[in-house]
């Protein structure tokens, strides 16, 4: 099985789940009927879906129509568990067009809070990346515009803030998933006018916590969580280990939500975007967020549990 691209096997991980003989309080119907937990954006008050849905690699499937279906359904699992935010870029190969063709085979995305990036060192060619993914994604204004790692950020945030006035986007933000660019981060965050911020942060990267969560809460920025599995990483380093039975007290059933509460707990985190290519990975990953979250002593429990491992 894969996850965000990865090998791994869940199987394994929820066997070793069972073999506990915990009866987990949250089951799938439960999940399947409980409200998505949401988060304020803090600009504007609009509240998001803490899950949404990231693309690296998982979408970039080019012209296989059976691949293309195949994400229609990942797709539909995510928008039937009141899915919002999915983030791409013109970096992640045929993710774009795979993304606006699948759209076009839903019948309800009225959830959707689309999300995408600009990714060039020229601004004119922004531009025109710009216009393209307007037009792969069938979208007639986009949600949020970010800007791809910060590459030429102040030439790209002239046209952002330009696309912004004149009603082409709601939001603007800029992304980087490289700690060597945490310092050039904090900088944009502290001096520009921007909505949102995307980075890296994960159970066991979190260096985020030091400066950059606290930041984004001081000047009031969404805070988007990019490889929230390390790539599934996470997976493959803790898959042949059981959840702790405590798990249940916060309705986590397995550890792509353990991985994911642990993130969208933090008070400054308004939304994480998980990739996947399997609809069933994708209802797990939405059941993340619904039911209870991890409290602040909790977070430590979690922390301790997977270092201890």
């Amino acid at each position: 099985m894969t996850h965000g691209g990865r090998h791994f096997t869940r199987r394994a991980i929820l066997g070793a789940v069972a073999a506990l003989g915990t009866a987990w309080p949250f089951t799938p119907a439960r999940a399947a009927k409980a409200t998505p937990l949401t988060r304020t954006i803090p600009k504007t008050g609009e509240r998001l879906p803490v899950i949404g849905m990231g693309s690296w690699l998982t979408f970039g499937v080019g012209g296989d129509r059976a691949e293309r279906a195949a994400r229609v359904q990942v797709l539909k699992a995510f928008f039937e568990a009141g899915g919002g935010m999915i983030d791409s870029s013109p970096m992640y190969g045929s993710s774009e067009d795979v993304i606006g063709d699948c759209l076009s085979r839903i019948a309800d995305t009225q959830t959707l809070f689309s999300a995408t990036k600009v990714w060039t060192p020229l601004q004119w060619y922004g531009r025109k990346q710009m216009a393209e993914s307007e037009k792969l994604w069938g979208v007639k204004r986009f949600d949020l515009f970010q800007i791809h790692n910060l590459l030429s950020w102040d030439a790209h945030m002239e046209t952002l803030l330009d696309a912004k006035a004149r009603g082409r986007v709601r939001y603007i933000g800029v992304t980087t998933s490289h700690g060597r660019k945490h310092n050039l981060l904090e900088r944009v965050m502290a001096e520009q006018p921007i909505d949102f911020v995307q980075f890296t942060y994960n159970i066991l990267d979190r260096e985020a916590e030091q400066r950059l969560l606290p930041l984004a809460a001081e000047r009031r920025l969404g805070v988007i969580i990019n490889r929230p599995f390390q790539g599934g990483g996470l997976f493959e380093r803790f898959q042949n280990y059981p959840l702790p039975p405590w798990a249940a007290d916060f309705d986590c059933a397995n550890w792509a939500q353990f991985f994911l509460k642990f993130i969208v707990s933090h008070p400054a985190v308004t939304c994480a975007i998980p990739a996947t290519s399997r609809p069933a990975h994708m209802r797990e990953n939405m059941a993340a967020g619904r039911g209870r979250l991890p409290d602040g002593e909790t977070r430590r429990r979690m922390i301790r549990y997977v270092e201890g491992l």
